[in-house]
């Protein structure tokens, strides 16, 4: 009998370190990743350039939080290539309903343009994906993000596998084992995604993430 998999099962296997990924969208079979070298933000580190800074003082977008769950995910599967298949999509819009998933939007009036999303546990932030259809959406996405778990008292912000766009704002890349003791500590702590409420003004936001940075 196949084992059907449960929101709490993929929490566990989270507090374990362990994420799931499909090869393809269409492939209904999950493979459990623990990668050798995890990309991890310092959430003190998150590095916004001048340009960044005037796109963001601009306002040209309104920010939301979990306004629109579902429709995130869905268009971070819109790619040619994804690991989202329909499992991971149903897994995630549980986890949604009992708390334990958020998404940080970028809206440009009517329009969903930019997204992140990823599940919470303990003070440990995991991030799963995001996409952008406009200039620097899915920048501006995480430097929201990044202020709202610092705000929330989130002490690790997990993002899979460090890439040249997330390693341009900051991300850095950390053996397994510093990860797992990282992930340990963390997974102690308690923090709140919701506790910012809400969404800050830009300058004030700005202002924050100048502190420490």
């Amino acid at each position: 009998m196949e084992m059907v998999l449960t929101p709490e099962m993929l929490l566990r296997a989270y507090a374990a370190g362990i994420f799931p990924m499909a090869e393809s969208r269409d492939d209904p079979v999950l493979q459990w990743v623990d990668p050798r070298h995890r990309g991890v933000f310092p959430l003190d580190k998150f590095h916004i350039s001048r340009s960044l800074r005037r796109r963001i003082l601009l306002e040209c977008f309104t920010i939301r939080t979990n306004s629109d769950f579902a429709a995130v995910v869905s268009m971070c599967a819109d790619r040619p290539e994804t690991w989202i298949n329909e499992t991971i999509y149903q897994l995630y819009l549980a986890l949604h309903r009992e708390g334990f998933a958020h998404s940080l939007e970028v809206w440009e009036g009517g329009a969903l343009v930019g997204g992140v999303y990823g599940v919470t546990l303990g003070a440990a932030f995991f991030g799963e994906s995001m996409f952008s259809r406009r200039t620097d959406a899915s920048k501006i996405a995480l430097a929201y993000l990044v202020d709202r778990l610092r705000f929330g008292g989130f002490s690790l912000f997990d993002t899979q596998f460090l890439t040249p766009h997330l390693a341009s704002l900051g991300a850095v890349e950390i053996s397994r084992v510093q990860y797992h003791a990282r992930l340990r500590l963390s997974l102690r702590g308690r923090a709140d995604f919701n506790r910012q409420g809400e969404v800050p003004s830009a300058a004030g936001m700005l202002q924050r993430m100048s502190q420490t940075s």
